[in-house]
């Protein structure tokens, strides 16, 4: 078939928003109780909850949600989450199998395979604050416990939190009781991991970290001794510190320390005897690369690496994006995965010589994956992608490198307009839009994205930018953000659309640029940033951040609450740089149309910054709209919702960049 000619951003394309939102998110905390596989998987049609699936052993039967609507796997601790279930093998009864309701947050023990059985509560409610929160369990059935990580909210301001290791126990009686959940550590550590058990379960390790530090800037490796009475004792730390950031500890088979820490500039696998480190005994790098064997710890639980019962070691690493190896700690040689997954989700589990984890690659939606590490082949278990239209539909995206102020390197991932019904007219470049991921401690993955082709199928461009700061690149590209937060996240986004007007790529006269969270607020202060002046047609904010001052002194949870420090430096020390680059203080600026997308149930963006910031806009002849939506938080989960926030933004740029789009309801701009 020819194609038919037609102008860029007028091509009509069969993804349309209701697609986009009900391929929203992707598995994850992916698990094994004994030989079988379970993880967790979104929902966004049955009001975005998270619905736990099983996958018997043997190939005997397709993936299985075990929990009917309305339970909702997903626990709130950090507010970004953690894992948010564990279970275990019985000899007698089937697998049991505890996790965190994402309504009530308590946590429950689920048997599947007794007859009419219902989840059971084990842990109480709380008046107090936001209450009472679990991740990253350890099932004991021979303690009759669950070891897991305890939030507790002390007062009303989201500040007053603490956070400890914790036991519950199994038979429920601590549902009513508070006082029966023993604490295992005192609370000192403003936040703390999950436990991991040594092969011998005489010992446990996890991670800490304090205000103001992210656990990307510092992070210690904690180790005790487990008591016959299952108490903790002399714990100590063992590695790490206030400029080396760890990201997982676990333990090899031969019941050696691993953790992937960054002491080298990059997070490398360490090996650590912890009988010989007090005797003068140090790490070793078991695959010296300048590469990334971990990640930035957004949620309690991710997992970069898992030992296996053979001394081997299933391993994510890579240079930007991640991918899986086995590496062998005796020689250090690494072997990768096969397939066409570019992409591997921070979550791995193993049952014997199988390692499975969920990827993705630039045609294929994310997945449960298996690997047989002793023949190399690989198999899609759960979620497989299927193509709901033509592939022919799908960008073909690029990697590639920009360069920004002083010559600087800036990763970024291209996405020109494809679709093959439609060509534009000879001479006419695609308008383009920036994406600024969130974070801005993250990355944007190079995966099929529904939302991104639902944009280049109608023949808009688009480009993910991972602007210095984002994760991937080692150490020292995350630290370029280190007190230039609004300064150098604007001007390598700004560089990379500029370059591509300079080449030919994009039209200069069509640019926009958008984002969500961090990403939100990039996108706002290259709206009001004389570094970006002229050069954005419009922009999409999303649940964004518009006053530092307010978000520093008070207006996001305690996981971020001092993040500040390290994006832009302490308030006290430098108040002008919190004021000149808030886009509240300078709405002045902003003369170009925008939409902003907010949750009315947002605690970390929380939408009064929204409303701060539209009284400000207001009265100044600036076309803007605002959707904000009842029952969201900090990102969108509702399909409803999703397939109205995508069709709005579509609709902004028809109006804007000047070309009629019938397919999506016409945006009301106020002024």
């Amino acid at each position: 078939m020819t194609p038919a000619t037609a102008p860029y951003g007028t091509w009509t394309s069969p993804i349309d928003a209701r697609l986009v939102a009900a391929h929203d998110g992707h598995p994850e905390y992916v698990g094994t109780v004994g030989q079988e596989v379970w993880w967790t998987e979104p929902r966004p049609t049955e009001g975005g909850r998270r619905a736990l699936m099983r996958l018997r052993p043997y190939g005997t039967g397709p993936a299985e949600s075990v929990l009917p609507e309305p339970w909702n796997v997903r626990s709130r601790v950090i507010e970004y989450g953690g894992r948010p279930w564990a279970g275990a093998e019985r000899a007698d009864g089937g697998p049991l199998v505890v996790f965190v309701h994402h309504p009530d947050q308590r946590m429950y023990a689920f048997e599947p395979d007794h007859p009419g059985a219902a989840p059971r509560p084990l842990t109480p409610l709380s008046p107090v604050g936001e209450g009472l929160r679990w991740a990253d369990p350890v099932v004991l059935p021979e303690r009759g416990e669950v070891w897991c990580v305890l939030e507790e909210f002390t007062g009303p301001r989201p500040t007053d939190v603490r956070r400890v290791l914790a036991a519950v126990p199994l038979d429920g009686s601590a549902a009513d009781d508070r006082a029966r959940v023993r604490e295992l550590t005192d609370g000192a550590d403003r936040f703390v991991t999950g436990p991991r058990f040594s092969p011998d379960g005489r010992r446990v390790a996890w991670l800490a970290w304090d205000h103001p530090r992210m656990p990307w800037d510092g992070t210690v490796v904690r180790l005790a001794d487990v008591t016959d009475a299952g108490t903790l004792t002399d714990a100590r730390a063992v590695v790490g510190g206030p400029d080396e950031s760890i990201a997982q500890v676990g333990w090899g088979a031969d019941g050696a320390l691993l953790y992937a820490g960054d002491a080298s500039g990059w997070w490398n696998l360490y090996r650590l005897d912890v009988d010989a480190a007090g005797a003068g005994g140090g790490s070793t790098n078991l695959c010296p690369r300048p590469e990334e064997f971990g990640g930035p710890l957004w949620k309690i639980g991710h997992q970069w690496f898992e030992p296996l019962e053979n001394g081997l070691v299933a391993v994510l690493h890579g240079l930007g994006s991640p991918r899986l190896g086995i590496l062998d700690p005796r020689t250090g040689e690494l072997a990768d995965t096969p397939g066409p997954w570019t992409e591997w989700a921070p979550t791995l589990a193993s049952a014997g010589t199988r390692v499975i984890g969920i990827a993705a690659g630039p045609h294929r939606d994310y997945e449960v994956v298996e690997l047989d590490t002793c023949t190399g082949h690989t198999l899609v278990v759960g979620a497989e992608h299927t193509d709901p239209v033509d592939p022919a539909h799908f960008p073909e995206p690029e990697a590639r490198v920009f360069h920004g102020p002083d010559g600087r390197e800036i990763h970024a991932r291209l996405y020109p307009p494809r679709n093959p019904a439609h060509r534009a007219p000879d001479g006419e470049l695609p308008p383009y839009v920036v994406w600024a991921h969130g974070g801005p401690t993250g990355r944007a993955a190079l995966v099929l994205d529904l939302e991104i082709a639902y944009f280049t199928s109608r023949g808009i461009g688009v480009v993910e930018v991972d602007y210095g700061g984002s994760a991937g690149y080692g150490r020292a590209y995350r630290e370029r953000l280190r007190g230039q937060w609004g300064v150098v996240d604007v001007e390598d986004c700004a560089a990379v659309a500029r370059t591509l007007a300079e080449e030919g790529t994009a039209d200069p006269a069509r640019l926009a640029i958008r984002g969500g969270s961090a990403g939100g607020w990039t996108t706002a202060v290259s709206l009001t940033s004389p570094l970006t002046e002229g050069l954005y047609a419009c922009g999409t904010i999303s649940y964004p951040i518009l006053d530092l001052e307010g978000w520093a002194t008070g207006e996001t949870h305690d996981f971020e609450s001092q993040y500040l420090v390290s994006l832009v430096g302490r308030l006290e020390e430098h108040p002008d740089r919190y004021r000149d680059r808030s886009p509240l203080h300078h709405a002045d600026r902003v003369t170009v149309p925008f939409l902003l997308l907010q949750g009315l149930d947002d605690v970390i963006c929380p939408p009064a910054q929204c409303d701060r910031f539209l009284a400000a806009v207001a009265g100044r002849g600036v076309p803007h709209a605002y959707l904000a939506f009842e029952g969201e938080s900090h990102g969108f989960r509702k399909a409803e919702t999703i397939t109205r926030a995508v069709e709005a933004e579509l609709a902004l740029y028809a109006r804007v960049f000047g070309f009629d789009r019938p397919d999506v309801p016409p945006l009301e701009l106020a002024e």
